[in-house]
């Protein structure tokens, strides 16, 4: 049998495995409770495919909190392609912040299938309420926002919302940590970049530009040009530049590995995503509307299974 093959029928059996005792654990007592985890799971697997593979590769004691960290995250990030009008847009995010209110308020539980797991695990771990309104407040502000103005406008949204997630996801392993908090910063920026990168040929054929305004004013670019799909040179450099900033934050996360406490490798085991889009973007020549480019990469969970085994990231 081909290696590679057995290492991913190997992943996918512990991944099942994992998530049976992760119920077992948790020892569900009702079917209410068992469809709200259904629920989240289900979402994150179909709308941030890449963080589901991630987040079942957690401690198993683990794997419930994260679903639904990762569940709030995606239906905060559906708000803006799901709605036409922007106060509906509003009112849904309103909803959000009450319903984080009642979350960390003795018996109020929110009547969602997200807000209830989350709920539960907000307080079985006592997470942070700071980290998860910064990603509410995060998500309100891109709402409102057309573009991004500046790299650094990138990085700050990037830190709010992707770090944020990390610095929860490290409370739920217990890991309170400069160098890990540190880490997580970083990663969290390259991801950032990373996607702006990733969702442009589909912000494009929508009419939308987020690739930062300055950048695009330094290589003289329009936003035309992204919005019909060119990938003339000046286009390129661009696109190369925000991905060598994005290479500079994943490096400088991967060099803090020494410094970082045992297990925290499995928070960040998503830095494969960018890895890989890095080094691809590198092999199209930069020409981000390349069709290779938005074809998943067959490869992935077994990367990260090989760096949870050796404990990198």
């Amino acid at each position: 049998m081909n290696c590679s093959k057995f290492s991913w029928r190997l992943l996918v059996t512990q991944c099942k495995i994992n998530l049976i005792l992760c119920n077992r654990h948790h020892r569900l007592k009702s079917t209410n409770a068992q469809t709200n985890l259904d629920y989240c799971v289900e979402i994150v697997k179909i709308s941030d495919y890449e963080n589901y593979l991630g987040t079942l590769l957690l401690p198993k004691e683990t794997q419930r909190a994260a679903f639904a960290i990762r569940a709030f995250n995606v239906e905060l990030a559906q708000v803006r392609d799901t709605v036409t009008e922007r106060n509906i847009g509003l009112m849904k995010m309103k909803f959000w912040k009450d319903a984080l209110e009642q979350i960390y308020q003795p018996h109020l539980v929110p009547n969602t299938p997200v807000a209830v797991e989350l709920a539960g695990a907000c307080r079985f771990f006592k997470l942070s309420k700071r980290w998860l309104n910064r990603v509410l407040e995060a998500r309100i502000l891109h709402l409102e926002c057309d573009n991004f103005s500046t790299v650094k406008f990138v990085e700050e949204y990037a830190e709010n919302v992707n770090s944020s997630l990390y610095y929860v996801l490290l409370e739920c392993l217990g890991l309170k940590n400069v160098h890990a908090d540190h880490a997580a910063s970083h990663l969290g920026k390259a991801q950032g970049l990373v996607t702006v990168l990733r969702s442009t040929p589909y912000h494009a054929s929508r009419r939308r530009v987020y690739i930062p305004m300055d950048i695009l004013a330094k290589h003289k670019v329009s936003q035309e040009d992204i919005a019909r799909g060119k990938s003339a040179q000046p286009v390129k450099d661009a696109v190369f530049e925000i991905a060598s900033i994005a290479n500079q934050h994943l490096e400088k996360a991967r060099s803090l590995k020494s410094s970082l406490p045992p297990r925290t490798n499995l928070v960040f085991l998503n830095a494969s995503v960018c890895d890989h889009y890095l080094k691809s973007l590198q092999k199209v020549d930069f020409n981000i509307f390349d069709g290779k480019l938005q074809q998943r990469n067959p490869l992935l969970a077994y990367r990260m299974f090989v760096n949870k085994l050796k404990g990198h990231f």
